[in-house]
């Protein structure tokens, strides 16, 4: 999408043909299966051997040896006292940057009552075992409905904790949560986990960013959750951080008309507004109740899909990672799909705009099992790129990586587009 003050002046896609019309550059390659509703799976930084897998209903991190494609028969961790029914469980992992030294990780999941929690636990003195009794929570709040939790955890370039929350579930955010500044529901939070604001509130141990960009706002007389990072979001199922950029991609599922992927600059001051619930994706949201025009600050995303089973079409977008891995002909592509149709897809993002569409599925086939839903992608220390399928199997993206480390647009890269229709469709807001 190329804007130019508020004009959408054009958006670019890039249509791949049948899975003949490729270079074979890149495929998948089955690494686990067997794995109990898998929903995430990332690693410590500068840990290459290891990939922690998060089981959504067991409550249960394991460790997949990356070199041998054993699971350790112990997990990780073992946490009980969670609810599990709908879109609850243990939901999202992130390490500390400094793991290394410190072995605190973070846990995102709903308690016994159905609310959030984001708990932090400490490494044992195994290394593949957690100490259970180090848990110390961190943030927690209320979920009124079992569904859009988010879920997402992920440490940003500045060092601090990002977290994406849906908006409580329901249908079109019957309180309105996620413009409602007074609410960490439908919001993207950015904590400062080195320092403590609450001393006396064990409830809260975190401190507030002095640049997060609601710090000391009121509205209606009242100070807002000054935790806010970005807000107007549905239920954002899965976020990301580029590793070179520092860009954030943030994949939001939609109501019943459109998916969407926002973008968020590395350097952005925070505040942004994504729309919802007055937007869904690139348009009003349908209902007559929750829709409506932009409001002030709405940041459009860059790319977004209708519902359906068509091609580029889905019902539940998964958000991915741009590649910085050694395959050559993926580097600085965002590889993205959808939960329900099983489509893969990337894009290039830059400057918040998004080109070079890409259908993946028909090129991205397993040498075993099958791409069914995809829970979410994950990354290892290495950058290499992972698609985790809830019904139990593990998959990583490989390809050829004969021109070593890099990120530029090669030759060779850009023999994925041979044969391939472009359509520019030039509109006007």
């Amino acid at each position: 999408m190329l804007k130019a003050g508020n004009r959408l002046v054009g958006i670019l896609f890039i249509l791949a043909g049948s899975s003949s019309s490729w270079a074979v550059d890149m495929s998948l390659e089955r690494v686990a299966q067997g794995i109990s509703s898998p929903l995430y799976a990332t690693a410590p930084a500068g840990d290459s051997s290891r990939l922690f897998v998060v089981e959504k209903v067991s409550g249960q991190i394991k460790i997949l040896n990356l070199g041998t494609g054993a699971v350790n028969s112990i997990p990780f961790i073992t946490i009980t006292d969670i609810s599990t029914n709908s879109e609850r469980g243990l939901l999202g992992l992130v390490f500390h940057p400094s793991y290394a030294s410190n072995g605190f990780f973070y846990v995102n999941l709903t308690n016994e009552s159905g609310n959030t929690e984001i708990r932090r636990y400490q490494v044992s003195s195994n290394p593949n075992i957690a100490n259970l009794n180090s848990e110390e929570l961190i943030i927690g709040y209320d979920q009124p409905f079992t569904n859009h939790n988010g879920g997402w955890m992920g440490f940003g370039p500045d060092g601090y904790l990002y977290i994406a929350n849906g908006d409580g579930g329901s249908s079109n955010d019957p309180g309105n949560r996620a413009q409602d500044l007074h609410s960490l529901l439908g919001k993207m939070l950015r904590l400062d986990v080195s320092s403590d604001d609450f001393p006396t509130d064990p409830t809260r141990n975190y401190g507030i960013p002095a640049d997060n960009p609601f710090k000391g706002v009121m509205v209606d007389s009242e100070l807002v959750r000054e935790e806010i990072w970005a807000f107007g979001l549905r239920n954002p199922w899965r976020s990301s951080f580029d590793r070179q950029t520092g860009d954030l991609l943030i994949a939001d599922v939609g109501q019943g008309a459109r998916e969407e992927v926002n973008f968020q600059a590395a350097g952005s001051d925070g505040g942004e507004n994504y729309g919802w619930r007055l937007r869904e994706g690139l348009i009003e949201n349908p209902d007559s109740v929750a829709g409506g025009p932009k409001p002030a600050g709405n940041v459009d995303p860059i790319y977004d899909y209708e519902r359906g089973f068509g091609l580029f079409q889905g019902n539940s977008v998964t958000g991915g990672y741009v590649y910085r891995g050694p395959v050559l002909a993926a580097r600085g592509h965002y590889f993205f799909g959808d939960f329900v149709s099983g489509g893969i897809w990337s894009l290039r993002a830059a400057s918040g705009s998004a080109t070079q569409l890409t259908d993946r599925t028909g090129q991205l086939v397993p040498d075993a099992g099958n791409v069914d839903n995809i829970a979410s992608f994950g990354e290892d220390a290495l950058g290499n790129l992972y698609i985790i399928d809830f019904d139990g199997e593990i998959f990583k993206l490989v390809g050829d990586t004969s021109a070593g480390e890099g990120n530029g647009n090669s030759n060779a890269e850009n023999e994925n587009f041979k044969g391939v229709a472009a359509v520019f469709l030039l509109l006007d807001e």
